[in-house]
């Protein structure tokens, strides 16, 4: 049976609430019963009569590994996951009239740092837990996608939590420069209007962004590069710990040939004396039976012998019986 969605449905009605509960329940689920009971419902829906329902329901994909993580990030951890959320958010600007320096750039850059770094543990955590194993590479695509769905959320329209089937890659620069500028829309300025047309002054806005959204896009890139060189210390550190690692396997490696070459030699030598005690056995089984072969004949002839005196005494006697009496 299907476990009750961790997430309530804030509209809490509508003929599809219940179907999108079930359909968050079952991807709160351990990986290995997704397909099972995805498989269950649609049979349900289809039961039921609710035929587009099931083959929706149908169509679901099994999560990748990682993909699964970041979902119950989303189910279990909620305040976790909506602080990584909210300090991304921080970078979007208040006002198409918005101008100057973001307010709290650096610390929305450490609170989104942290936010990673603690979300990366929770899922190595919920891994290990459930049975799977948080490799280097399943951590590294964890992490990617978790920055992909902060940066989405400067976004209208993104993934949705929570449901992601697989890694989720980060939207373009060119995307999130044109929400950064504005979403597209032609700013107004507050500078007193020239004598120019209203046609000629919106044609000139359109084509020469504002030195505040120059200054936007550019503290933006600084964070993107400030998170790109925290991912990259992060990788230069798993290298380093996978290099050790791998010298440390190097040096077990040449001592279990090192070992493997001993005992080959004392297996040789082994060999070497099992097959001269073999040879001294079947010498000493031979000479054995030789000296068998003699004993035998060795008791025949004293057989002989014994049946000759027998023979030699009968007949003197019988001589002896027979001879003239004096």
């Amino acid at each position: 049976m299907i476990r009750k969605a961790a997430k309530q449905r804030a509209n809490g009605g509508g003929p599809d609430a219940g179907l999108e509960e079930e359909i968050d329940a079952l991807f709160t689920l351990p990986l290995a019963e997704f397909t099972g009971e995805r498989n269950t419902l649609a049979a349900r829906l289809k039961k039921e009569g609710r035929a587009d329902d099931a083959a929706r329901v149908k169509l679901l994909s099994k999560p990748s590994v990682s993909a699964w993580a970041v979902n119950q990030l989303y189910w279990d951890h909620r305040d976790a996951f909506d602080e990584l959320i909210v300090a991304s958010k921080h970078f979007r600007p208040a006002s198409t009239r918005l101008a100057g320096r973001v307010a709290g750039m650096r610390d929305s850059l450490d609170a989104r740092r942290e936010s990673l770094t603690k979300l990366s543990q929770l899922a190595s955590d919920l891994l290990t837990e459930a049975g799977h194993s948080p490799s280097p590479d399943t951590m590294r695509r964890v992490l990617t996608t978790l920055e992909a769905l902060s940066a989405y959320a400067l976004l209208p329209d993104g993934p949705t939590p929570g449901r992601l089937t697989n890694d989720v890659d980060p939207p373009s620069f060119e995307s999130l420069a044109l929400l950064m500028s504005g979403g597209g829309h032609v700013q107004e300025t507050e500078a007193v209007p020239s004598r120019r047309s209203d046609k000629s002054t919106s044609k000139t806005s359109e084509k020469a962004p504002t030195s505040a959204e120059v200054r936007r896009i550019e503290e933006f890139r600084q964070a993107k590069i400030a998170a790109a060189k925290s991912s990259l210390q992060e990788a230069k550190t798993s290298l380093s710990d996978a290099r050790a690692k791998v010298q440390s396997s190097d040096a077990a490696q040449k001592k279990a040939d090192a070992q493997l070459k001993e005992a080959e030699k004392q297996k040789r030598q082994a060999e070497s004396l099992m097959q001269k005690a073999t040879a001294a056995y079947d010498d000493a089984a031979s000479r054995a039976k030789s000296a068998e072969a003699e004993a035998r004949e060795a008791a025949r002839e004293v057989e002989n012998a014994k049946r000759s005196v027998d023979e030699a005494t009968k007949e003197l006697e019988s001589l002896l019986r027979t001879s003239p009496r004096k």
